[in-house]
């Protein structure tokens, strides 16, 4: 099922919550709308779902123009972040309500149900209430009564936020290896970038009601389009550069060549700036003062005082947890590699 929104403009009261949006997600993608909290990202769920009424604009399922549908003959199936499953029920049952609901038989009930179960790894636990059953297990359930109806679509609203760390991540290599396997088209509200970059095959970033940048994980994170999706999507080093007399960058009084362009904010990653002796020469070194040092297992998270910057910047330097740790007080050099400095400005 391909989905088409266009031109989705919704507010409440004098407020803007969507800023004429428009998206294509072709069939069988797996698309997360990412955003921080009060973007709109929700509110365009909902509006998808048929839950909310948009002031303008269109969803246009396969052509088919969703206006005139009610949420309850829109066969998509959903999945929130409270679970919301029936604690009197059990998980079979939790399965099957939504085929109860369609007037089904009860042998196309129990079967369906039972598949459902034996697909989300539960089969064993059939017969148990919600409140015999961990998180992870009764978010597993809510996705098979989701997957139960067949759904045109799959529209997940925070679906891992109350999970732990752990258990989070289990669930999101299941649920996308599940989402390959049965192909069905499926969009996911996340605050959290890291799952949006695991899951997603596009992210949406959106901001203040409206687009910022839509692509794959891979180019929201090597090429943001701007300093907000640079700074939310992992850590950036937002640098305040300024004009040479030809036509350059500088910053903290030190040209920088830039790959491509020139800007007033240039952008590079932590892990791409690589740290050297403060007296080594050479094209984009700059030499500064560690504040300190975080080993974060993986790797070490060193944030320096670059000289002759303004009182308050800092430069974030990520290498591998088996370096040598820079002790704090101690004089580095910092190599930014022309090809790794973005203009985002």
């Amino acid at each position: 099922m391909t989905l088409s929104i266009q031109g989705v403009t919704k507010r409440f009261g004098p407020m803007i919550a969507l800023d004429s949006i428009s998206l294509e997600i072709g069939a069988g993608e797996f698309v997360c709308f990412l955003g921080p909290s009060g973007c709109g990202k929700t509110t365009l769920l909902r509006i998808v779902a048929g839950l909310e009424a948009a002031n303008e604009g269109r969803v246009v399922l396969d052509g088919s123009d969703l206006a005139a549908v009610p949420a309850r003959h829109r066969r998509f199936g959903m999945v929130f972040q409270s679970y919301s499953l029936f604690p009197n029920m059990s998980a079979r049952r939790n399965i099957g309500y939504g085929l109860e609901c369609r007037r089904r038989s009860r042998a196309e009930i129990a079967e369906r149900a039972d598949a459902m179960l034996r697909l989300v790894h539960l089969a064993d636990h059939a017969d148990k209430l919600p409140s015999q059953l961990s998180g992870g297990q009764q978010q597993r359930v809510a996705l098979a009564r989701a997957l139960a109806i067949d759904p045109s679509l799959l529209l997940l609203d925070e679906p891992l936020s109350a999970l732990d760390a752990k258990v989070r991540e289990e669930l999101q290599v299941e649920i996308r290896a599940l989402q390959r396997r049965l192909g069905v088209t499926t969009i996911m509200v996340t605050h959290d970038q890291e799952e949006a970059l695991a899951m997603a095959d596009k992210v949406v970033v959106l901001h203040d009601g409206r687009v910022e940048q839509v692509g794959t994980p891979a180019e929201l994170y090597g090429r943001p389009a701007t300093p907000f999706v640079a700074g939310f999507i992992g850590r950036m080093n937002m640098l305040r550069s300024a004009p040479t007399a030809k036509g350059g960058c500088s910053f903290a009084g030190r040209a920088l060549r830039v790959a491509a362009g020139a800007g007033a904010t240039l952008g590079i990653r932590p892990e791409e700036i690589v740290l050297c002796d403060p007296d080594e020469a050479g094209e984009n070194r700059l030499t500064g003062t560690v504040r300190d040092s975080l080993y974060l297992g993986t790797r070490i998270r060193v944030t320096i005082v670059p000289d002759g910057a303004a009182d308050g910047e800092m430069i974030l330097v990520e290498t591998p947890g088996n370096a040598a740790t820079a002790a704090a007080g101690s004089r580095v050099g910092m190599h930014l590699p022309a090809e790794s400095l973005r203009v985002l400005q």
